[in-house]
């Protein structure tokens, strides 16, 4: 097999682990037999400021890429919303038009969408953007849940490490699944990671709040959310009324009270799930009054029955004896 080109498109801001991330797996997978030739381009030429305020040195412009077999396109904080340079839209539009694959990392998609790329595509974003992504790209199918899309030649993944799933799939893809498996075992990887993005998504979304009856009506719901509450009884647990309690809530943690024993609820299920436990056993843990109660509130939120939910998003490693993972 020939050389495989890969180029990442840097720039001042970069994501630094979106680059380095999907760098290493390619870089590990041509020591076991793969043939990835790396290199890193700016729009101008120049080294550029990553993230972490490392400097990163580049093997030229964007514009001096005449072919590439796969083009990565990292992601930064500023892309969702900041004004984008035509320097880098430009950069971007040309290693498009040289590139037989193209794969964005976390909200590199905002890039790709800049320059029209997404349109009639499916794509992903980080968790935190795809609203966002969906509202600016309005004739891209952004699917909110998913680690990686593939859409024919052009695949997205989310936020930051999803880079590396991605980078392990493209690899799978490339050279099959034997030599995929050895890089995630050599870089201590799942195949398959377990679940989408929401299951990082809304526990973390919700701020404790900075009032004290918020706070600790959170921790309360957080350390026992299978204990019976209603709004009066989280009214008592705040020390204040149930209608300014609501009011806090509100304003602080843009849900209701109940609301949020709700979310907290599916969340602790969604994680006892993917730990192995029954839908019964699960229901009962996270506070659920029934399974079936629990089963109407997955399909509502997710889509999906909990069952579904567990075999879908089940990690693809199995334990063996001994404590081995192994696929």
């Amino acid at each position: 097999m020939g050389i495989h080109r890969v180029v990442f498109l840097v720039f001042d801001g970069v994501k630094q682990l979106d680059v380095s991330g999907p760098a290493e797996v390619f870089a590990e997978a041509s020591r076991w037999g793969a043939t990835y030739e790396l290199s890193y381009v700016s729009p101008d030429g120049r080294p550029v400021r990553t993230s972490t305020g490392m400097q990163l040195l580049v093997d030229g412009t964007a514009r001096d890429v005449a072919e590439a077999d796969t083009v990565v396109i990292p992601g930064a904080d500023a892309l969702p919303t900041a004004p984008l340079p035509e320097e880098l839209r430009a950069a971007t539009r040309h290693l498009l038009r040289t590139a037989d694959r193209v794969a964005s990392i976390c909200t590199g998609a905002f890039l790709l969408a800049a320059v029209g790329a997404l349109d009639g595509r499916r794509a992903t974003t980080h968790w935190a953007h795809t609203a966002l992504l969906a509202r600016l790209s309005p004739a891209t199918e952004v699917v909110a849940d998913a680690l990686f899309v593939r859409d024919g030649s052009l695949h997205t993944s989310a936020g930051v490490s999803a880079g590396i799933d991605l980078a392990l799939s493209l690899t799978e893809e490339d050279h099959g699944a034997d030599l995929a498996r050895t890089v995630a075992q050599q870089l201590v990887l799942f195949m398959r990671r377990p679940g989408g993005q929401s299951q990082f998504s809304a526990l973390l979304q919700t701020s404790p709040g900075t009032h004290e009856s918020v706070r600790r009506v959170v921790d309360a719901v957080l350390t026992h959310p299978d204990a019976a509450y209603d709004l009066q009884s989280l009214a008592r647990l705040g020390g204040v009324s149930a209608r300014h309690l609501a009011r806090l809530f509100g304003a602080e943690v843009g849900m209701s009270p109940v609301q949020f024993v709700e979310q907290t609820r599916l969340e602790t299920a969604k994680a006892l799930l993917l730990r192995g436990e029954s839908v019964a056993v699960a229901a009962r843990k996270a506070g659920f009054s029934h399974p079936e109660t629990m089963r109407r509130a997955f399909t509502h939120r997710l889509g999906m029955p909990p069952s579904t939910y567990q075999q879908r998003f089940a990690t693809a490693l199995r334990t063996a004896p001994g404590g081995t993972a192994t696929h």
